[in-house]
């Protein structure tokens, strides 16, 4: 029996990595937050005082930087990197890093390798378009401006990460824009995806409509 391959794509917000974990458990896959690979690399980038629109540095770094994932711990270079990844300053830089064409060759390398046998759900915002295009069920989250903003914010707050309203919803609001209009993967909705709005759901009921659709397919 081969075992599926679920993706689930959406921006900032939508509640992509916390409905994907719940998914995964309730059908016993594995999770992989694809999104975190690219906050690891950004990270690494700041550390090492690398121009984040420099692609060639930035492809040469991710030849030689050791990213793990392992449940909700994100490890780069073998050093837990889970909070850090969700600080202001990778949130502000990730993007640029994340359309980088070469940048975006090796990640996909590296999440099509992991994910070869199969029993997995991962979140992204390229996963069912380019990353697997042939995933066994695909999902597009998506949400209003204000309910994908109050749930980063409260995200945020409970890493011990503060923030103000406003400037989070400006900062979600370039992050789309910058997704949707870059020229290497941009943030589509898939071809053959489930278009599920969150606004107003809870995690429960989203995880529920989504392990229905997989059964059923």
């Amino acid at each position: 029996m081969t075992l599926p391959v679920i993706t689930i794509d959406g921006p900032a917000g939508a509640g992509k990595s916390t409905v994907a974990k719940e998914v995964a458990k309730a059908l016993g896959l594995t999770y992989l937050d694809t999104g975190a690979m690219y906050r690891a690399l950004t990270l690494s980038a700041l550390k090492n005082n690398i121009d984040c629109d420099d692609e060639l540095a930035l492809y040469g770094l991710a030849q030689k930087t050791d990213i793990k994932l392992k449940d909700d711990q994100v490890f780069l270079n073998q050093e837990d990197v889970s909070l850090l990844i969700r600080e202001p300053a990778v949130s502000e830089k990730v993007s640029y890093v994340a359309k980088k064409p070469l940048v975006r060759q090796i990640m996909t390398t590296w999440q099509r390798d992991i994910a070869k046998e199969g029993g997995v759900v991962l979140d992204g915002r390229d996963m069912g378009s380019v990353v697997f295009p042939d995933a066994d069920l695909k999902i597009y989250l998506t949400a209003s401006i204000e309910e994908r903003t109050k749930r980063r914010l409260l995200d945020l707050e409970n890493k011990g990460i503060k923030i103000d309203f406003e400037e989070l919803k400006q900062k979600i609001i370039e992050r789309d824009k910058i997704d949707s209009e870059r020229e290497v993967a941009p943030l589509v909705v898939p071809e053959g995806a489930h278009i599920l709005d969150t606004t107003g759901l809870s995690i429960e009921e989203v995880v529920q409509e989504i392990v229905k659709k997989c059964r059923i397919e």
